[in-house]
């Protein structure tokens, strides 16, 4: 229930306990009152004789006080006392307090804002200071203070509950492919995040109250697609054995057909949704919702799918229907509200809208249904420990089970049924786990599976590698000269988005592939990073500041360098070549004014207003080119499509798809000399002489300080021994 409706129905309810109190004489101490009304209601030991006004009031008295106006309500699952309770419902409330200990009047103010969001009251006039306001937050609480303060709320309408329980959901998303702790593209160990790693993580801190989902992308990526005839897919394997209620659809779903995704969902054992694809018969793909029970509470939970699955995989779903998935939703919840305590979204969406398409996102799905008291969102791979919209908690994950969202709901039993009083999340780090080993076991013979596709021959490099070595062993090649290695990504990103242009970064100084054979996890060799593919429209003007933006990846040239060095601010990966134009970087200019000779390959100059379609990664495209990093007057480039390719996977496994069916498996280093650097006008011998010296290890070329960016600093004439 969402939590304005609930403060409403609480400021209805009776006061808990009586306020008869017999009246004080005009002697008596100013406390005298409150200690009559403490003492009457039992919410203080000792009130009645050997009332020590001064005396620090400690924490469990505090909280035992509350408990007992609040109705002594129980709590699911945990011991009924006010210590369970406060765990519940007031965890702002410092529980490091030991029983015994004192408390401040800081830590009563915070305790009591905590209480009033559970409790439909106002804190108005329960703390009063001196004589200037000051609450003296930092003064230790006295009995006679606090008395005061138990008197005053007893005259608010305060809510009396019969039980609390803690709801727990545990959430994931955008596991792609991730069973076992391992990156087959790369055939490494990798232990950021895995199924087998979250099994541990659930185990530890699963209840009889919890409720775990997922919100899809799931059997693609990280080799996922080799199990396709598998009868179940690891992935799924995992999703049972682990025991998760519920799994919504994610739009990689979609890249492999409808037939493989019914042969998906019918694997699951728990409870799969998507209310908002229909097949070719016009039946849903699966339900739209389903109410689950815990201990008495009727859980409500919705699953819906982006409709922008129509932009990405329009062949495959060519026979179905896709529909708004926040109208689908309203419908949803205009027939099951009144049957519900509590009402949770699990979709995959995004927080924003995508491509400027309404209801794509889960801030129009907050706004349009504001009954809801839980929101998991998935899709970006963005992290949201927390966060609400319009008044709704919303959380999302990291990619590749690197992370694990821990939400608690509190509930409270009272006259009209179960209420959400509470709600919190943190983030749980799938690192910090070892893997459970009964998963290990049962998920080992699809592993060895994935490891020798990793191993399996795709083709062979003949000819010479694809970089050539290095001048300077600090200073990369592929860097400051074109390469037949950054040229062969250019070519796959447009041969797979029928681009004009592309741009493509080099990882790692050590991105090589070599004379041989060229194995499926070769790949990684050229491009280390598990990017996708995205595909924008841009003008010639935005295309000129993307490349000055990427040329100030380089130090000005001075007179008396020998070198070309690397600003210490830019890391490698946020250097781009790019293919489909020629063009000159003119380093002896500053940052902003180095591109030059820019045209198109028949050496047409490229114009401001012309538009063409670019390929780039899905970094470059989120980071900085839709943000306000390199087009800071808001002309952007234009989306047009995500994850292009996904069936086959990012550009790591495009590389090798291409090599293996396009070049039929032989490729040799080709590279078209596009672009070059200029402006270096140093004296040829003296820069031999310092690459001689270099190499005997008479000069050192130094590192950023943070040792993430090598070569930041020119060797000079001046440094010559």
């Amino acid at each position: 229930m969402n939590r304005r409706r609930l403060l409403s129905l609480l400021l209805t309810l009776v006061m808990a306990l009586s306020l008869a109190v017999p009246s004080m004489a005009a002697d008596t101490p100013w406390y005298a009152e409150a200690q009559a009304y403490v003492t009457q209601n039992g919410l203080m030991k000792d009130a009645a004789g050997g009332f020590d006004a001064n005396a620090p009031v400690d924490r469990l008295t505090t909280i035992e006080a509350l408990y007992a106006l609040a109705g002594k309500p129980a709590v699911a699952g945990a011991d009924n006392t006010a210590v369970e309770w406060a765990d519940a419902v007031l965890p702002a409330f410092d529980p490091s307090v030991g029983g015994d200990g004192t408390v401040t009047r800081e830590q009563v103010k915070s305790l009591l804002e905590t209480y009033a969001t559970v409790s439909g009251i106002t804190t108005d006039g329960l703390m009063i200071g001196d004589a200037s306001g000051n609450l003296m937050l930092d003064k230790v609480m006295t009995r006679a203070e606090f008395a005061q303060v138990l008197l005053r709320l007893s005259k608010k309408n305060i809510a009396t509950y019969t039980e609390v329980m803690d709801l727990q959901v545990l959430a994931t998303s955008d596991l792609h492919g991730k069973f076992y702790p391992w990156a087959y593209a790369t055939n490494t160990e990798s232990t950021s995040g895995s199924m087998t790693q979250l099994a541990t993580a659930i185990k530890s801190l699963r209840t009889e109250n919890t409720l775990l989902v997922d919100a899809g992308d799931t059997v693609q990526d990280n080799s996922a697609q080799i199990f396709q005839n598998e009868e179940v897919h690891p992935m799924i394997a995992a999703l049972n054995a682990i025991g998760y209620d519920i799994w919504v659809t994610g739009n990689h779903e979609y890249n492999f057909g409808m037939d493989y995704l019914k042969k998906v969902i019918a694997s699951f054992d728990g409870k799969t949704l998507v209310g908002n694809v229909l097949d070719e018969d016009g039946k849903p793909i699966a339900d739209g919702y389903t109410i689950i029970e815990k201990n008495g509470v009727k859980i409500g939970v919705i699953g819906m799918v982006t409709q922008n699955i129509t932009r990405w995989d329009a062949t495959n779903l060519a026979k179905c229907t896709v529909t708004d998935p926040v109208q689908e939703t309203r419908k949803i919840i205009d027939k099951i509200g009144g049957d519900v305590d509590v009402l949770i979204a699990v979709m995959h969406m995004g927080v924003e809208n995508e491509y400027g398409v309404a209801n794509s996102g889960t801030i129009d799905l907050a706004n349009a249904c504001p009954e809801f008291d839980l929101i998991v969102s998935s899709h970006e791979h963005a992290l949201i420990e927390g966060k609400e919209y319009n008044g709704i908690l919303t959380i999302q994950n990291k990619n590749q089970a690197q992370t694990m969202n821990d939400v608690h709901l509190t509930l409270a039993k009272s006259a009209d049924g179960w209420n959400v009083i509470n709600r919190t999340s943190k983030v749980i780090e799938i690192k910090n786990y070892e893997s459970d080993p009964d998963l290990l076991a049962m998920l080992k013979p699809y592993h060895e599976q994935a490891v020798a596709d990793a191993n399996v021959v795709i083709g062979k490099l003949e000819g010479g590698n694809l970089a050539p070595d290095n001048e300077i062993k600090e200073i990369p090649s592929a860097q400051i000269m074109d390469t037949a290695l950054i040229d062969l990504i250019n070519d796959v990103q447009m041969y797979y988005t029928g681009a004009k242009v592309s741009a493509a970064a080099l990882f790692v100084m050590e991105a090589n592939l070599k004379v041989g054979d060229i194995h499926k996890s070769d790949s990684s060799l050229v491009y280390k990073y598990d990017n996708t593919l995205y595909k924008m429209q841009m003008t010639g003007a935005q295309l000129k500041k993307f490349m000055e933006w990427s040329a100030s990846y380089f130090n000005q040239y001075k007179d008396g360098d020998l070198t070309i060095s690397f600003s210490p601010d830019i890391r490698a990966y946020n250097y781009d070549m790019f293919a489909g134009v020629n063009y000159e970087i003119d380093i002896s200019k500053p940052a902003g004014e180095r591109i030059v000779n820019l045209t198109w390959p028949d050496g047409t100059p490229v114009k401001d207003d012309e538009s063409f379609v670019i390929a780039v990664n899905n970094y470059r495209c989120n980071s900085q080119l839709l943000s306000d990093v390199i087009y800071k007057d808001g002309d952007k480039p234009t989306l047009l499509e995500i994850d292009v390719r996904g069936d086959i996977g990012g550009v790591r496994e495009l590389i090798g798809e291409y090599i293996k069916t396009v070049k039929g498996g032989t490729i040799t280093p080709v590279c078209d000399n596009n672009w070059k650097i200029v402006g270096n006008n140093w004296d040829e011998a003296l820069h031999q002489k310092a690459v001689e010296q270099l190499a005997a290890g008479q000069l050192t070329i130094p590192s950023s300080e943070d040792g993430r960016t090598p070569n930041v600093k020119a060797i000079t004439v001046n440094d010559l021994k």
